[in-house]
């Protein structure tokens, strides 16, 4: 049940969330997190579990109707990500006729890879399927597989012999030219009138953490290190690569990845994009 005292944000438990909550609560922010990944997030947040949280973009696309956007927040990239990745034994113009199996954390990831596919490399008959043991087995039988997060970020570093790895915002770039935002912040209308002021704090308690934590990052990776067995330098590279914006060239990115959806029957209508004001 949301707190009647105080906002309940999600909280996504992958690094490239570090620099928004690493010192939120030290910019004043003074309500309680909610673990998960963005799969389950996107679920308590449909169901009125928590007011606000980092979630998917295509979940945003899925019920826009019932949220409000923060503005100038996101999780993107303009080029590499580097923790959504595509590992498969052969090129992506060799796929026509397999089975892909994918992560069921986060459908905005599933969806980019599909349109990817289908879009750009024009697979008509590619299938995926979230399997029943773990990905990273598979992709050592050589079997291709989309990985997000923590563990992509570390099967990337070191993949099993002969397979390729294929950074998905990359690719998205390469064809486009467009950042990709796989992550928005996203806030339940039915929250904001209880919580309108801490509403309005929170983005800039947000911006003043990721600012922090991305000045001095050497100040804030240790913790990090012990909880994801990554190399400090590896994980400050990370930090850098990913693009906490959301300016106009990321809308264009983000009406172009909808506008996609809805071709390919993702999604049934375009959403609007709506925000905070």
């Amino acid at each position: 049940m949301i707190s009647d005292t105080g906002l309940v944000l999600g909280c996504i438990p992958y690094l490239n969330c570090v620099p928004f909550f690493a010192c939120l609560e030290d910019n004043g922010f003074q309500g309680h997190f909610v673990a998960g990944v963005p799969s389950a997030l996107n679920r308590l947040l449909q169901e009125g579990g928590i007011d606000a949280s980092p979630s998917s973009s295509f979940e945003y696309a899925r019920h826009w109707r019932d949220y409000l956007l923060l503005p100038g927040h996101s999780i993107a990239s303009v080029g590499e990500v580097r923790s959504v990745m595509f590992f498969s034994p052969v090129e992506l113009s060799e796929l026509e006729g397999q089975q892909i199996a994918i992560t069921g954390d986060s459908a905005t990831s599933i969806n980019l890879l599909r349109i990817i596919l289908r879009e750009f490399y024009s697979l008509k008959n590619v299938t995926d399927v979230v399997p029943g043991e773990p990905i990273e087995t598979l992709i050592a039988r050589k079997k291709p597989a989309l990985l997000i997060g923590d563990r992509a970020l570390r099967m990337a570093l070191k993949p099993p012999e002969g397979i390729k790895v294929f950074d998905l915002g990359q690719l998205w770039f390469q064809h486009t030219g467009l950042p990709f935002v796989f992550a928005l912040w996203m806030i339940r209308k039915a929250s904001f009138n209880q919580h309108a002021d801490q509403m309005v704090n929170l983005g800039q308690q947000l911006l003043q953490s990721r600012e922090q934590v991305l000045a001095d990052p050497q100040n804030f990776v240790a913790a990090a290190v012990e909880s994801s067995g990554i190399n400090a330098e590896v994980i400050i590279d990370y930090w850098k690569t990913i693009d906490y914006r959301l300016d106009d060239e990321h809308k264009k990115g983000l009406k172009l990845f909808f506008r996609l959806c809805q071709k390919y029957n993702f999604l049934a209508d375009e959403p609007e994009l709506n925000f905070l004001t």
